[in-house]
């Protein structure tokens, strides 16, 4: 077994010493990748083959889902038609840690011809791909993880770093924002925290419980279970919210002995209630929520309003996977 952790601690030693070593390789010529990408009126295509293949397919994949158009052309389908995917305005990545992979040579006249910046990434900088760079990033390691040196393990590591650092600095150089990766990924989870606004589950107009703040909490009580949300809101003679009374309070009132049926809910609500915007993300709402450890919150137009125009409860929120 320690025979087995250590080969294990080797590999991952191996693999982080190669990512460290491009921290340093990093100079003007990224700097010119990212400009270039950026100027890109087309597309960013990414090719590569075998395992190198896969890596493009995942650089490609993180681009497209962080603001730079991109996709990926196998070079071997390339040679037999699917070069014509290629289009004026594209950018070209070609990934090759030899650098002297047959198939990505076999399309270098063609993207030439064409026009288009290539963008090469190479662990060999002096090679057929590498010369033929418009700029040329070095993704050379010193070692492969794997003891006999053939597996590309190491080395599509580093590739695959590389190409995150592009789709980074890419992605800050748009101002690419949460709201924007939310319309990329509209379904699961993330789709619904970063999509899903207050406004989009709230309820709103006769929906919202609200009673006057000198309503009996016996008439009051009427409202808190016709509405089913287990709250009402409390508001002075204007509209405005100036406090809520929930189920819970209720109980703790009456277990605190006080006959308070005839009371005035005005008289026993809680003030200040928490409050939400309309416009918020609707995970800030549940985050506000368990930070208050309450289950509901009324929702307003803008800060200064004190009018509610909804309300949000816990139960919407889970129900909609918001989490």
């Amino acid at each position: 077994m320690t025979s087995i952790l250590n080969t294990a601690r080797q590999v991952l030693a191996v693999e982080a010493d190669a990512v460290s070593a491009l921290i340093e390789r990093l100079d003007e010529r990224f700097e010119r990748a990212v400009e270039m990408i950026l100027a890109c009126q087309g597309r960013v295509v990414i090719t590569g083959m075998g395992k190198s293949g896969l890596i493009c397919q995942k650089i490609a994949s993180t681009m497209a889902s962080t603001g730079t158009p991109a996709l990926f052309l196998h070079p071997a389908e390339g040679i037999h038609g699917d070069l014509g995917m290629l289009m004026k305005g594209d950018v070209v990545i070609a990934i090759s840690n030899s650098g002297e992979t047959e198939e990505i040579s076999r399309i270098l006249p063609v993207i030439k011809r064409m026009g288009l910046p290539l963008i090469a990434m190479t662990g060999n900088v002096r090679s057929t791909l590498g010369r033929a760079g418009d700029v040329t990033l070095d993704i050379s390691v010193k070692e492969e993880a794997c003891p006999l040196g053939l597996a590309p393990t190491a080395s599509t590591t580093a590739t695959l770093a590389m190409g995150d650092a592009l789709a980074v600095a890419l992605l800050e150089r748009r101002g690419f924002r949460e709201e924007d990766f939310a319309l990329f990924h509209p379904g699961g989870a993330l789709g619904k925290k970063l999509l899903l606004r207050v406004e989009d589950m709230m309820h709103s107009g006769s929906a919202i419980p609200l009673v006057r703040d000198d309503t009996l909490l016996k008439e009051a009580l009427f409202e808190i279970t016709s509405k089913k949300l287990g709250v009402t809101g409390v508001t002075d003679a204007e509209g405005n919210l100036v406090g809520v009374f929930t189920d819970g309070d209720l109980r703790r009132r009456i277990e605190g002995g006080f006959d308070i049926l005839n009371a005035p809910i005005g008289t026993i609500m809680s003030a200040n209630p928490k409050r939400i915007l309309r416009s918020n993300l609707a995970a800030k709402a549940l985050q506000r929520m368990e930070e208050h450890s309450i289950t509901s919150l009324f929702v307003f137009e803008t800060e200064e309003s004190r009018i509610p125009v909804g309300i949000i409860h816990i139960h919407d929120l889970l129900k909609a996977g918001v989490a």
